[in-house]
This record gives structure tokens, sequence and C-alpha cells, in this order.
């Protein structure tokens, strides 16, 4: 068992195997659980670590840690809070390669996708360092000598948990910004990839982070339950399945906590026949492939409207270029492999056509990996199960539509919202699209319509529960809560209702 990048601390060897630790009080804590789960390298199909599934105990000592810390965190100037990520904003882009490394040992991405992945983090962490711009309190004079004020404060102790597909730009989803803003926060990394998280911790706490403000605890189901109902616990996010994110938000907000519930996606993507055959060819190549295609803003149906034959036939040629093991990365396991593959083999019996087939996919030197090439799939039906599921992997399907209207009702009937984008040359059809599309990010000829800071991030329908958004301005709401004070000094003579 060997861990290709280095990590001081966070793992230790105990008899030959590398068992993650998780961190709370300032360090690394060791568990003592007696079980425990494969972490794996999905490109070479091998084991690198092992994660425990944390106690009960365990839970509240890191839980305590965090309640501890708030009392003094959430007193500290906003402006020291800010200048301690501005030192970890300088950590990340210090060991960018690193911690690239590190991503694509426990996720399987290639390289580039991993570097973009921290790259990403930087701009999140960048942007809290503006929060103190962003919330200074307002205060009016409502009547003679009497003044109303509003001041916002932070909630308490948050819980983010995450998911395997960004082992580091999702948890910064919700740690600089809930943190800068005066939280303490618990972490709850994916049992899949949980190494990436260490190193986090690691550079919080070189950045001067103090002990307790930031937390990580390992587990799976149990312990996700046991942060739902736990009363020292004060807000929930979550970013994974929609099965999944609805069951945490209801157990989250029966228990009166506020959740933020991110799920899955079906996204789709209109392309008309006037749009640039080149462009909308790999641009949304690289949309179904990017990341293994294991990302919730993938594109995952093009609605075909019209003849666009041109576009597809050169889509086609374009996914052929993505190589598994070089230029595509691996799906996360082997359950994942033949899921996705059990999607593909299913459409093609119930007539649909495999225009590119990425199923039985060997690398060589990696043949233990758990790789599926790019997958165009023509023909396919709305009702179809491939049309309506959230595959998860480098596979796009084909819906044929007469009109716009046609496409519209096609995706307006999906369970998801997250995004929609649409490739064309006119702009009254983009505004059309974009008016009347079911989802909460849209694309004009981009297939991956993620908004930068200080947009927020955030679907509509199943694929969000909770109000507001998870990242940029928005999410300033979501971890704070407001002080209205109304203040009066002098006596005013012949004052009215107001004073």
């Amino acid at each position: 068992m060997k861990i290709v990048s280095s990590l001081p601390f966070g793992i230790e060897n105990i008899n030959s195997e590398n068992i993650v630790q998780n961190f709370y009080d300032g360090n690394f804590q060791s568990s003592v659980s007696k079980e425990h789960l494969n972490v794996i390298n999905p490109s070479l199909g091998e084991v690198i670590a092992k994660v425990p599934l944390s106690t009960t105990t365990e839970l509240e000592s890191a839980i305590k840690s965090a309640k501890i810390a708030f009392k003094n965190w959430s007193q500290t100037p906003i402006k020291e809070r800010a200048q301690i990520f501005y030192k970890y904003k300088t950590l990340l882009e210090k060991n960018i390669t690193e911690l690239s490394n590190l991503i694509q040992e426990e996720n399987g991405k290639i390289f580039s996708e991993a570097k973009a992945e921290i790259e990403k983090a930087i701009e999140l962490s960048e942007f809290a360092c503006s929060i103190p711009q962003l919330i200074t309190g307002e205060i009016l004079e409502v009547s003679k000598g009497v003044e109303c004020r509003i001041d916002k404060f932070p909630i308490g102790v948050v819980a983010s948990i995450v998911p395997f597909n960004f082992p580091s730009m999702v948890p910064h989803w919700t740690i600089p910004n809930s943190l800068v803003l005066g939280n303490t926060i618990l972490v709850k990394p994916s049992q899949q990839v949980p190494l990436s998280s260490l190193r986090i911790a690691e550079l919080l706490k070189e950045s001067g982070l103090p002990d307790g403000v930031f937390n990580i605890i390992h587990g799976t189901e149990k312990i996700v339950d046991l942060i739902c109902n736990h009363s020292d616990i004060d807000a929930v996010t979550f970013v994974g399945s929609t099965r999944v994110a609805k069951i945490v938000y209801q157990k989250s907000t029966q228990k009166l906590k506020r959740a933020l519930c991110l799920g899955g996606a079906k996204n789709h993507l209109f392309v008309m026949p006037d749009a640039n055959i080149e462009m909308a060819s790999t641009n949304i190549a690289l949309s179904m492939s990017g990341c293994a295609g294991q990302r919730c803003m993938a594109a995952s149906a093009i609605v075909a409207v019209g003849q666009v034959d041109k576009i597809i036939n050169q889509l086609c040629e374009e996914v052929k270029k993505f190589i598994p093991g070089k230029t595509l990365g691996a799906v996360i396991s082997e359950e994942a492999k033949t899921r996705i593959e059990k999607y593909i083999t299913e459409a093609e019996k119930n007539g649909a056509k495999i225009l590119v087939d990425g199923r039985n996919v060997k690398v060589n030197g990696k043949e233990n990996g758990y790789f599926v090439g790019p997958t165009v799939i023509d023909f396919v039906k709305p009702e179809m199960k491939i049309a309506t599921e959230e595959v998860f992997g480098p596979v796009i399907v084909i819906i044929r539509a007469k009109n716009i209207d046609e496409g519209l009702s096609i995706q307006k009937k999906s369970e998801y919202g997250n995004a929609a984008s649409v490739y064309t040359q006119d702009g009254a059809v983009a505004n059309y699209i974009m008016q009347n599309a079911s989802a909460g990010m849209i694309g004009v000829n981009i297939g991956v319509p993620v908004p930068r800071e200080p947009f927020s991030f955030g679907g509509w329908n199943s694929s969000k529960f909770g109000v507001g958004d998870i990242t940029g301005k928005s999410s300033i709401e979501f971890f704070t809560k407001l002080k209205k004070t109304t203040i009066k000094w002098n006596p005013i003579q012949n004052s009215n209702w107001m004073s």
C-alpha cells in the first residue's frame, strides 16, 4: 500500500496499512473504530489507504471542538478572520501541484482537471476575503432622533457533507465563506476520497486558523444521520445525489436546523440548426467527458431541434479524441463503471443507436482501473431510463425534437433543474430558452454554465432543497442571521408615532 503524495500528517501507518485520521481540537486524531473502508485509486484499482467509520464518541468530540471554538472565533473581527484566508489562498497557490496530484490519486481525474479544481478552490477563497466589504451593516434615521440598523451575525456550528467527485472544490463551497462569516465547521468527506480534506486541514492550521474552528469526521450513513439529528449543529449543507439530499434535508429541518442540500442533475443542451458546428461539437464533447462525466453540471442530454446531424457527426469525432487513461480520467469505482455500462446496454436493447461506444475499455498499464470511454447515444426516447436518470459518467444521449417548444416540454418534465444550455447564433432563440428552461443555471453556447464568483451556484427543482445558493453572495444569507436594532437617545418634542 503506497500513497504517492506526501502527507506529513493525517495518516498513520499501522501494520503496513495507511489509516486515515479525523481532525478536531486543532490536531489529527486516531479513530478507535475497528471498522474501516478501503480508499482505492480508481485509475489503478489499488487500495491506497483505509478510512475509519468513526464512533459516536469521536463525532461528539469533533462537534464539541467546533462549539467551544465558536465563542472566540465569532467574536474575532471579520477583518482578522479574512486575513487568515489571504494566507490560506497563498498556500493553495504554493502547493497547487501537490494538491492536484492528491486529487488524481484518490479521485482518478487527469492532472489538468485536478489542477482546475484547486484553481476554483483558490477563487472561492479569494471571494471569501472580499466578504468584509459585502456585509457592512445598514443604518437609517427612520424618525427624528430614532435610528434602525441591521447587522449580520454567524449562526454557529455548520456541518458540510461533501461528495467524491470534487474532493477539494466542493468543500471550498462552504469552508471559506462560512468561516470568514464567523461560523465554525465540521466537514464529513466522502469515504471514497478522504485524503484531500486532510491537506486542507493542515494548510488551514498553517494559515493561523484557531484550533476547533475547522474539524473533520469520517464515516458513512450513520455519521450523516447523527449530524442531521445533533442539537449542537446549527446548519447542514450537503452535496450529492438527489435521493440522499432529500433525506438529509428532511432530517435536518425536522430538527429545526437550516439546511441547503444540492442533489443530482440531468442537464439538457438544446442544439439548434444554426449552431456553430465547431464550437458546439467541441464544447459539448468537453462538457460530457470532462471529469469523466462525474459532475452535476455535465452535459447529459442533447435536445436536437430540427436537422442538426452535421453537428452530431462532428461531436462523435470530437469525443473520440478523449483517450481513457490519458485525456479522460477514471470513474470512481468498479460499481460505478458497471452501473454506467448497464445504462448504455439497456438503452441499446430498447432501440437507441450507439454512435460512439465507451464500454469495455482497458488501458495499458492500468488494466485494473475503472475506465469508461465517451459514449454518444442517438434516437433516445424521452421516457427511457437513460433519458430521465442521472448516469454520472461520460455519456450523452440525443433526443430528437421538431421544434423549441417540444424540446422545452421534454426538459421541463425532468425532475431535475440544475442546468440547461442552448447552442445557437440567434439571440431571440437564446433568450427564449433562457426565459423558459426550468433550470437554475443557463448557458448560451456554454456546456458547463458554472457561475464565477461572486455569482452563486445552485439549481432548481429536485437539484436543490433549501433557500438560497451555496456559493457567492447568496451564501452570505445562509451562513448568517440578522439582528435588527432600533435606537433612541434624545427625547424629541412633537414626536410622531414612529418615534
